[in-house]
């Protein structure tokens, strides 16, 4: 009775920890061989009989019949006098089986069972959940805000597995309370040490890709392609898209009429602003539409170095460059093409490279980052503008300025 009796009170794991009876069993097996050959030495000449329905246990060992004086291992020899007083005709040779009751594993052995078996439900448990987020990564998953810390959001799902949603996967923007639902996609999963770390964003390409297929049922049902996402979470993202079928316009029908069918994206995204682009295998027309809403007057290609140079008219640079430098960036993420930006009617200009001299490297990055690469890109932009774009100090930009000018005034 004391074997069902403990068999009992390990069950209660089962309803814990949503694991099977059949799997619990096994488990079962495995803690009690390896206490038996930590008491005996070795396990090869016990039977452990299951009883799944009943959740009852057995443990036999099995032994040999030896002379009184000739038992040299007590664990794998009975001696005939031991033995029949279990049975009283047994004679040197037989087999003999023998029930192990609990009781006589020792009060500290039963404790370390129960302690171990835990220790093996939740290497099961961590096992299962682990190949389970597995098959989730890129997939989109919702979870409740569990816990808020400084460097990332804890959260629960509806069976209370945790999921991680670090600082530098959320939206510059978001902004999260405690019990309500979040959206992301499953990352990444880690196993540290014998625990899955289950890793959520929101700012990967992947995840505004997914709420293209879960808003929009053309792309859902594969009669629209995403051909190419690229983001910078919480400002600006550009989607390339394609339609199988030429009745469909691909950009129409993920837009929607008035933006209907892409708010609800834009929305969940901390309001980014989303280009929705047609593609084409057209480099020079891929790079014209990615640079929208600018308008190209002309674009050359240097296939090898993979550059263009972009002319537009002065009206439309800042438009093809965008606020901070967004949309000009985002492009040449989309195309795979280095972009730069002249204008129109302007021949002579030079690359603030030039500069490295005068001006420190730093300076000419913090340009770059906006879109500024040349000396007459940061000649026609007013100071007010720069001072809001950039890092840099007043004085900085107005003495780059002054470098800059006497370049063409010499």
């Amino acid at each position: 009775m004391e074997n069902l009796a403990l068999i009992d009170s390990f069950s209660e794991f089962k309803d814990d920890k949503l694991i099977d009876r059949v799997t619990l069993m096994a488990i079962l097996e495995e803690v009690f061989r390896n206490a038996l050959k930590k008491k005996f030495g070795s396990d090869d000449n016990f039977d452990i009989i299951i009883n799944p329905d009943k959740g009852d246990l057995e443990i036999w060992r099995n032994r040999v019949v030896v002379a009184d004086d000739e038992v040299e291992d007590p664990n794998q020899e009975i001696s005939l006098t031991d033995a029949r007083k279990i049975e009283p005709d047994f004679e040197v040779g037989e087999d003999v089986s023998e029930e192990v009751k609990l009781v006589d594993l020792g009060r500290r052995a039963i404790l370390a069972l129960r302690q171990n078996l835990i220790s093996k439900i939740h290497e099961h448990d961590n096992t299962t959940i682990y190949k389970q987020f597995k098959d989730l990564i890129g997939e989109i998953y919702t979870a409740e805000v569990h816990h808020i810390r400084h460097k990332a959001v804890i959260l629960l799902d509806d069976e209370g597995n945790e999921i991680v949603l670090p600082k530098e996967k959320q939206i510059p923007s978001d902004f999260f309370r405690k019990g309500e639902n979040v959206r992301g996609i499953i990352e990444n999963v880690e196993l540290k040490g014998s625990k899955p770390t289950i890793i959520m964003s929101r700012t990967s390409p992947d995840f505004l890709e997914k709420l293209f297929e879960q808003e929009i049922p053309e792309v859902f049902d594969g009669l629209i392609s995403i051909k190419k996402v690229v983001r910078i979470p919480g400002e600006k993202a550009k989607v390339a898209v394609d339609s199988y079928d030429d009745r469909i316009d691909p950009v129409g029908a993920c837009v929607g009429m008035k933006g209907s069918r892409i708010h609800g994206i834009v929305r969940e995204l901390g309001n980014e602003n989303i280009d929705v682009i047609n593609y084409t295998s057209n480099p020079q027309l891929f790079i014209s539409r990615a640079l929208s809403p600018a308008r190209v007057t002309s674009i050359s290609i240097d296939e090898e170095n993979k550059r263009a140079e972009v002319i537009l008219k002065p009206e439309e640079v800042s438009k093809a460059i965008g606020k901070g430098g967004y949309n000009i960036r985002l492009a040449g993420f989309l195309t795979g093409y280095e972009i730069d930006v002249f204008r129109e009617g302007v021949e002579e200009d030079v690359e603030l490279t030039e500069f490295a001299d005068e001006i420190e490297q730093w300076v000419i990055d913090e340009f770059k980052k906006i879109g500024l690469d040349t000396a007459r890109s940061v000649l026609d932009q007013d100071v007010e503008d720069l001072l809001k774009r950039t890092d840099l100090e007043e004085e900085t930009i107005l003495e780059v300025k002054r470098i800059l000018k006497e370049e063409f005034e010499d």
